[in-house]
């Protein structure tokens, strides 16, 4: 079976590695423009703690967190032992020790269903600051030992090294879809083929590449920037990733590199520019949160577009009035989170298998007009 994905983030990339790995030929079609989410997230893979009350989104978020592990041994079984995954732990901060010892109880409460959340600390600004010494005083933290971070551009790198071993192909350049004699077309660049199956993950970019099969798939998109920093003669790869009561992060890796996010910019142009004001307001929110970032190297902004569907849930699976045709998209800011697993269960339903879960509520049905 011939199997053309269109989009090569981290939700491609899973797909691509599983089908091919189950001895099916993949081809894998890409821009990869700047700007893909992937590329330019670091991603907290801590969903335990979150207040959204959205049952089905916390359901591929937690099942995110607990598939991990398994997605990562498999690489390394491979060969791929540069994922950009550690399980680190988290700290979760607050001033208010009202308001760290209720979300001790909302984790503990939820790791009836999620062992895998680890070991759950309460610790008073000195414990916390010993884990991650750059801390401004005053916060208290909730400390989870079973989080992770995870570098998106590594891991999809990774990623697209496994499939490649099961010969999956990868062509660098824009897909089109149409109709011929009855079936769907994939046309990348000069070359065009009449696949078994397509599969579409091309995130913020999906809803123009489906109107030429007459979709109109509502995504919409969030420009996200995120600072790279570095500290000198730090050992930094083992300290846990950060989450302040605001909507930043702080997560470091080896080598003194400290990642800082990101932005939330809605209702801009897909432009890739990295901004004044962007920038300002993630340093001056790390800063806040970490004074001891001061001294800390700039070396790098990255910009992404996080791609949303209706009511902030993602959505997965065949497509209706075309058999063949898969999607998988609107992941939004938790895309490394739940992305490896939400694939997991789309290559299922294309083989023909029972998923893990219930899928139903994410039906791509339900994000077209």
């Amino acid at each position: 079976m011939h199997i053309a994905i269109i989009g090569a983030g981290i939700a491609g990339s899973v797909t691509a590695y599983k089908l091919a790995k189950a001895g099916m030929q993949v081809t894998v079609i890409d821009r990869f423009d700047t700007g893909q989410a992937t590329d330019a997230a670091a991603g907290i893979v801590c969903p335990w703690l979150s207040q959204r009350r959205n049952k089905d989104w916390y359901q591929l978020a937690k099942g995110g967190a607990r598939y991990y592990p398994e997605i990562i041994e498999e690489l390394r079984l491979d060969g791929e032992e540069e994922t950009g995954y550690a399980r680190v732990g988290a700290l979760s901060l607050h001033q208010d020790a009202k308001k760290l010892d209720a979300m001790q109880k909302r984790a503990e409460k939820r790791k009836a269903d999620a062992p895998e959340i680890g070991e759950i600390t309460l610790l008073d600004e000195h414990k916390a600051r010993q884990l991650f010494p750059l801390l401004a005083p005053g916060y208290g933290a909730v400390h989870v030992s079973g989080a992770a971070r995870v570098d998106g551009r590594a891991l999809r790198n990774s990623l697209h090294r496994a499939a490649k071993k099961y010969n999956a192909r990868f062509i660098t350049a824009e897909a089109r879809l149409s109709m011929k004699t009855g079936q769907i077309a994939v046309t990348a660049g000069k070359e065009e083929f009449h696949p078994d199956q397509v599969v579409v993950t091309a995130g913020a970019w999906a809803k123009s590449l489906l109107e030429p099969l007459g979709y109109s798939l509502q995504v919409s998109f969030q420009k996200a920037q995120i600072c790279h920093l570095q500290l000198q003669d730090t050992k930094t790869e083992n300290w846990p990733v950060v989450m302040p009561p605001n909507d930043q992060y702080l997560l470091t890796f080896p080598d003194g590199r400290v990642v800082a996010g990101a932005t939330h910019e809605n209702d801009t142009d897909m432009d890739t520019n990295i901004t004044a004001g962007g920038v300002h307001e993630v340093l001056s929110k790390a800063i806040g949160i970490a004074p001891g970032l001061t001294e800390a190297g700039l070396t790098e902004t990255r910009v992404g577009f996080r791609p949303f569907t209706p009511g902030f849930l993602p959505v997965f699976g065949r497509m209706p009035n075309h058999q063949n045709l898969f999607v998988m998209n609107g992941l939004g800011a938790s895309g490394l989170t739940m992305g490896p697993f939400v694939a997991s269960q789309l290559t299922k339903l294309i083989a023909g298998q029972e998923t893990d879960i219930d899928i139903s509520a994410y039906d791509p049905e339900g994000a077209l007009i």
